[in-house]
């Protein structure tokens, strides 16, 4: 008996981060190892975004502000959210919070009571699970295989509501898998939803300005019918690049937001003020910086997707948004060399990596044991170098 609380050890460290760190170390050793871990752009933050901070600095914008944002930002965020996603808030609607991460925990905190049911579908972003046991709810986790094209189906949804259920927790586009669904497919699980009042939606857009071929992000929370209970989350996190900054935010019910700014202020309070007043920067002026990264991120999906789909014994689907490709590997387990032994996502990861110096995140991570997850974030060179090794790394195995 060692005294620890219960709950907090039975929440496992996020794998990606695990993978980032073993990487890092295998780097300091001298190792010459490619990471395709990464959730985050490599793009620098743009120019007037980091001059805007500079600018808070030097104006001595060094204070505490209002816990649940300074009053230019929750404004800025209101006319955003109206402009992009025809969502119609007011300030105590919002909540800025130290990322979309910290703004998902915040908002099932707010929610879930011990023994509710919350829904959401695998592939799963790493944090969700996690984020449930912390809620003390119970997760129901609806399957997305690689032939649904990672994407639930209005039946799959309807069997998973019962009289506990919560919250429904929707991603599009999505971590890990890059699928972004439709404006039919959301009104179609819309319609599911429509009837069961005691449901909750939050739904998760951070990635919603990185998506290819012509799709369009739909908001969830814009059908009228569902607007009093939908908390839409966001952030400056992926769209700007800006992952270190750690700003995310949520609207919704005042209700609910209220609830989760009681929680921030006795946790964090107030997300950093200098970072406010960059993302305030971002959300309020006009760049092509965000246009010309999805530009690239589609060159090198267009890329990648078309390399691992030559190599035998890989599935790869299409991905519409986001910047990962996530396929399916399993035609590899079961194989043996060099004494390693590939008998799942996680086994076959650790061969790549040791191997051929290449990490991969293992798809257990993220509910699907027969996949991997590559980020694209990262160069052509970076790239090109990955699939050689990849492709060498697995030809040892056929």
């Amino acid at each position: 008996m060692n005294g620890y609380s219960e709950l907090i050890s039975s929440i496992e460290e996020s794998r990606t981060m695990a993978i980032s760190s073993l990487v890092k170390k295998l780097k300091s050793e001298g190792k010459n190892v490619l990471s395709f871990s990464a959730g985050e752009p490599d793009f620098p933050t743009p120019d007037f975004i980091k001059q805007a901070a500079i600018k808070a600095i030097n104006d001595n914008f060094t204070y505490y502000t209002a816990n649940e944002g300074f009053p230019p930002l929750l404004n800025a965020i209101v006319k955003k959210f109206e402009k992009d996603n025809n969502l119609e808030f007011k300030p105590q609607n919002i909540l800025v919070s130290a990322g979309a991460k910290h703004s998902i925990y915040n908002i099932l905190m707010a929610l879930c009571n011990p023994g509710d049911e919350i829904i959401f579908q695998a592939p799963y972003w790493v944090s969700y699970p996690e984020m449930v046991k912390l809620a003390q709810g119970n997760s129901v986790i609806i399957d997305a295989g690689v032939e649904q094209h990672y994407k639930i189906t209005p039946e799959q949804l309807k069997k998973a509501i019962t009289s506990k259920t919560k919250v429904f927790l929707f991603n599009t586009p999505s971590n890990p898998t890059g699928s972004v669904y439709s404006k039919e497919e959301i009104i179609a699980l819309a319609e599911v939803l429509k009837d069961k009042e005691h449901v909750y939606i939050v739904s998760d857009e951070i990635y919603e300005k990185i998506v290819f071929d012509g799709e369009e992000h739909f908001s969830i929370g814009s059908i009228d019918y569902l607007k009093d209970r939908t908390i839409t989350i966001n952030g400056v996190s992926k769209a700007y690049a800006m992952t270190g900054w750690r700003i995310g935010y949520a609207g919704g019910p005042v209700g609910v937001i209220k609830l989760a700014r009681n929680l921030q202020s006795h946790s964090t309070s107030n997300a950093t003020s200098i970072s406010q007043a960059a993302a305030l920067a971002a959300l309020t002026h006009d760049s092509d910086d965000v246009d010309e990264m999805v530009k690239k991120f589609n060159e090198r999906r267009d890329f990648i997707y078309d390399a691992l789909n030559k190599i035998n014994g890989v599935k790869c689907p299409l991905p519409k948004g986001a910047f990962y490709v996530f396929y399916d590997v399993s035609s590899y387990y079961g194989k043996k060399v060099n004494g390693y032994d590939i008998k799942d996502s996680t086994s076959f990861c650790n061969y790549l990596l040791h191997e051929e110096h290449v990490g991969l995140v293992p798809g257990v991570a993220f509910g699907n044991d027969n996949c991997v997850r590559m980020s694209y974030a990262c160069s052509f060179e970076e790239l090109t170098d990955g699939i050689e090794r990849i492709t060498r790394g697995l030809s040892k195995l056929n």
